[in-house]
């Protein structure tokens, strides 16, 4: 071999040597690239499964507070029923006492039916139920009132206000269970 074939042979060697170290470096660029992305995507997954994670915990706690109120709620008005039930019996207590006031004979009648009334109406009053206050002359409001029917108001006054009160309004603690019934002036 002659000098200008070795020199050759030993440039092409350098020449494939630094090919192959390009190549190798190159290679390890999109190696680490390709452990980047891996990683970036590792980390954007972790991301996301933490967003979900939050979401559904924020979810079970809405959850648990819903459920609780729901639960407190049907405690106080668990009763409903039955003091729907018993609310006509006090409209005759009422209507009884003022049947019996008028009475005079009927003095010892009349103490015992307002003994068993009021012992009544505190026991309900013990378990939740108020009365709505409705008087004469105050104004009718729809959302509050049922109005039974509408007269010609006595004064100019009175009119779209309450005339009577037919029947009392009562509440199981803030629910109305029943509106008063009122005549309103027209």
């Amino acid at each position: 071999m002659s000098k200008k074939e070795k020199n050759a042979d030993i440039e092409q060697d350098q020449i494939d040597a630094t090919q192959t170290e390009t190549v190798e470096i190159e290679e390890q660029k999109e190696a680490s690239v390709e452990e980047q992305t891996v990683e970036e995507k590792l980390q954007e997954e972790v991301k996301q499964e933490k967003e979900k994670f939050l979401r559904l915990f924020a979810e079970f706690e809405n959850y648990k507070k819903r459920t609780s109120k729901e639960r407190l709620d049907l405690f106080k008005t668990a009763n409903e029923e039955v003091m729907v039930a018993l609310l006509p019996i006090i409209d005759d207590f009422e209507r009884a006492l003022t049947h019996i006031e008028e009475d005079k004979e009927a003095e010892e009648l009349r103490k015992g039916v307002v003994l068993i009334y009021q012992k009544m109406l505190s026991t309900l009053e013990q378990k939740g139920l108020t009365a709505i206050k409705v008087e004469k002359g105050d104004v009718f409001n729809a959302d509050d009132h049922e109005a039974v029917t509408q007269i010609p108001a006595p004064t100019e006054d009175l009119k779209g206000k309450i005339i009577d009160v037919i029947e009392k309004g009562y509440k199981l603690g803030e629910k109305v269970i029943r509106f008063p019934k009122v005549v309103i002036g027209q």
